[in-house]
Formats: structure tokens, sequence, C-alpha cells
């Protein structure tokens, strides 16, 4: 088996860093386009023959190190009894938003060996289908995330809605919260027995909060579901885009087995916030570098690799890969991933670099 990904999340020594890239099964691949042109998204998510598909493509169309199961992060929202739609062009919706005690009364606890069993389904049968080659990421969204869908109704760029039941109604907020932790912890938990060997959690709307509502509203929560999945005895990855200051403050709350980084973030800093945690970092090309030649998607690759350093270290796009990118462009950056090598030059270099504080960043 390639098992890149497990050793370096275990801070293991590896000859290069692992890769795998967010979305890496999406509409930038033809093949996921024809199996998408004969379904609709929720469906292909609720049947674990088509999400089984489209996990595996890039395994042999890209050669990533690593599966992540074809799903949806608000399949947990919709598992409590929320109205899910998802439309083409519009994005994803709960027309009956969450605003009030009431709304939250109706929320169901989630059973995900009930509401949430075809995703299980999935990753079993895309972990026989495997059969060992790479490992199994299994994934859910994170509590504020899934709450600002919830409250908003809808995705919007400043989730206005969501956060003004921060300031007007937070004890609400701290139940529904709360109530999510609960799920989502549950929830990554399941996957873990049904056969994913690494989870992810996606705080995707971090950058929507300031510090003080981030350490009060998202934080806690997002530490309770680490913490529940943690104890399914598999690595955890915490991913928030846009908390890059709270990176040293994420990795002591949630005592995550690494820690996504965006691109806003040098590896320089995420090194030095968490240092301290003996954590590994995945991260963190800036995904419309893809649309460079593939020379440059090389050397900015080597430059980031390089700048992460030999131990602990997945290498991935600082967020999901875009729809319109060229899949060659996606290759260059998997083979410029998988051409590298740590030799004793290499490792010398970042350590002398490391020392002297000179440690380059990837813009």
């Amino acid at each position: 088996m390639n098992d890149l990904l497990l050793r370096a999340l275990r801070r293991e020594s590896v000859e290069r860093p692992p890769v795998w890239m967010m979305r890496q099964a999406g509409r930038y691949l033809a093949e996921y386009r024809a199996v998408r042109a004969k379904s609709d998204f929720l469906t292909m998510c609720r049947t674990p023959e088509l999400a089984t598909e489209v996990t595996l493509q890039p395994i042999d169309l890209v050669g990533v190190d690593a599966a992540i199961i074809f799903s949806d992060i608000l399949v947990v929202p919709e598992a409590m009894g929320m109205h899910l739609t998802l439309d083409e062009g519009v994005g994803p919706q709960f027309p009956s938003p969450v605003r009030s005690q009431s709304d939250l009364d109706k929320l169901r606890p989630v059973d995900p060996q009930d509401q949430l069993s075809y995703m299980l389904d999935a990753i079993r049968m895309t972990k026989r289908a495997l059969n060992g080659r790479v490992p199994l990421i299994g994934f859910a969204g994170a509590p504020w995330t899934l709450a600002a869908y919830m409250v908003e109704g809808k995705g919007t760029k400043q989730f206005a809605v969501a956060k003004k039941m921060l300031f007007e109604q937070p004890a609400l907020a701290h139940a529904l919260f709360d109530r999510l932790a609960t799920a989502v912890g549950d929830f990554l938990v399941a996957q873990v027995e049904a056969g994913a060997q690494v989870v992810q959690l996606f705080e995707s709307w971090a950058g929507a909060l300031g510090p003080q509502e981030f350490r009060t509203f998202a934080l806690p929560y997002l530490a309770k579901a680490a913490m529940r999945a943690k104890e399914a005895g598999v690595p955890v990855i915490v991913f928030a885009p846009g908390g890059g200051w709270a990176l040293s403050e994420i990795a002591a709350a949630t005592q995550a087995d690494a820690i996504g980084v965006d691109w806003h973030t040098t590896p320089q800093e995420a090194h030095r916030q968490t240092a301290p945690f003996n954590v590994a970092l995945q991260g963190n090309l800036d995904p419309c570098t893809l649309y460079a030649s593939p020379d440059v998607i090389r050397q900015r690759t080597h430059e980031m690799i390089a700048a992460f350093g030999p131990v602990g270290h997945v290498a991935n796009l600082g967020h999901g890969i875009l729809p319109d990118m060229k899949p060659d462009h996606a290759r260059a950056f998997i083979n410029a991933v998988k051409e590298w090598e740590w030799t004793d030059e290499r490792i010398a270099a970042y350590q002398a670099q490391s020392a002297s504080g000179q440690l380059a960043g990837v813009p």
C-alpha cells in the first residue's frame, strides 16, 4: 500500500511528501462530468456506486496519493431533518433555515448508521475497490460552517444573518453549535468504523469571523468534534481557511494530528505557530497557481515543498481545485511532488535556512 499519507501525518520519515487535492473528484475531470451529466449532485452523494466511481477517478487519472470520499458537508444538516436543495448555478439552499428556538427544536439527533448510511456504504465500497492502493479520507463540515448555511439558508459572502444570531441570540447559537459538534464527531467516528483511514474537518467559513467570535463560537465546537473524532484512533486533519492567524490556537484546542494551511499563510509562519504542538501541516499552493505553465507549476510546487521541510508535510492546494482547471495542469502539480526527493543535501539546506530564519514562503 502507498502509505505516504499515513506516515507523513505521523511525522515519520518520508522520501517525499504525499499529495492529494481537495475537490480532486470534481468538474475539472471530463470523466466526472460524464457521470454528473446523468445524475444530479445530491443523487451522486446518496448513491454509493456513483460516489465510489467518482472517488476513484483522480487516483487513476491524476495519480494522487489518497482518495477522499465523494460527498458534501451539508449532508449532516440534511440528516438532522432540514430540506436541502442544490440547483445548478444557485448553490446549496435550505428553504426553512434555523432562526429560532422552535426551529432548533425541530432538528433531530443524527444516527449516522441510519440517516447517513449511504455515505458509510460508499466508504465501504470504495475501500474494497481501492484494495489498499492508497488511504481513504473521510470528512465532515465543522459546526460553525454548517450552522452558517443552516441559519443563513444559503451560501453568502458575509453570512450576516448567521453572524447576527451570534450577537442577538448567543444562547441559541451555542445550543445549535453544540448539537452540531456531537453530530459531526459521531459521524466522523462512524466513517472510520466504515473504513476511513484519515478524517478531515472543514471549517470552511472560519474567515467570516473575527478573532473574538471565532474563539467564542467556532473554536470550542470545532475542538469538541475533533476530540470526538480522535477517539476513533486515526489521524485527524483540521482545515480552517481564513484562520491562518489562529493556527496555534486551533492546534492546541483540537489536538489534531495535522493542520491545513491556506495560501495566505507562509510555511514559515505555519511552522512558527504550530511548533509546540508536534503536528503535521497540509497545504498550501494557491489553487490559481495551476493556471500557470507546467514549468511554473513545477517550480512553485518545489519551492513550497522546500519551505515546509522534510518532516510532517502533506502537499496539497491551499483550497479546492477549481472546476475549470486543465487536468494536465493538475497532473503537473501531482508529478512535481512525486519527482521531489528529500536528499541529504536538501535536508541540510532546509535545516540551515530554518536555523537562520530565512525560510522562504510560497505566495
